[in-house]
């Protein structure tokens, strides 16, 4: 690679590392801003996601300024053989984040966990009711978030 490509994949990667523009055309925008095409950056991203350079582009939500307060991890004990079926559903309650199989252990037999947002501690209860109703699941335990820390992702 050269010198010159090298540089501008790292400005691109340190601009959008702040997140991109909030607008109609973000990558147009931050050609602009680069001195890049629109269609450029595109492929440069495309370029750098498929080497592995960067993982992946995402949108975060800071919900706690739109007042989304309550959150709470469940974690849940899934029979091995119903991971997949449970979790696709857990999965499709908008208010589910985040859901994901982990690995037990001898003193935490709890496999599935999921991450639900809500207004309120109520609004995240009906979603673990519903959930629990739905699956037969009874074996899980609800842990609320107290404080949420400072969340930044790699810096280069």
């Amino acid at each position: 690679m050269t010198q010159k490509k090298e540089d501008s994949d790292v400005k691109l990667i340190k601009y959008i590392q702040e997140g991109l523009p909030v607008t109609k055309t973000p990558y147009k925008d931050i050609g602009q801003a680069l001195g890049m095409s629109e269609d450029e950056v595109m492929q440069k991203l495309k370029r750098l996601l498929d080497a592995g350079k960067i993982r992946r582009l995402a949108a975060s939500i800071a919900h706690r300024k739109i007042g989304i307060n309550a959150n709470a991890m469940c974690v849940w004990k899934v029979p091995k053989e119903r991971v997949d079926e449970v979790g696709k559903f857990m999965a499709g309650f908008e208010e589910v984040t985040h859901c994901y199989e982990r690995p037990i252990y001898p003193d935490w037999e709890y496999n599935v966990f999921t991450m639900i947002h809500g207004y309120t501690d109520a609004e995240c209860e009906a979603v673990i009711q519903a959930i629990k109703e739905k699956t037969g699941l009874d074996d899980y335990v609800v842990l609320y978030s107290e404080k949420e820390f400072k969340k930044v992702g790699v810096r280069i």
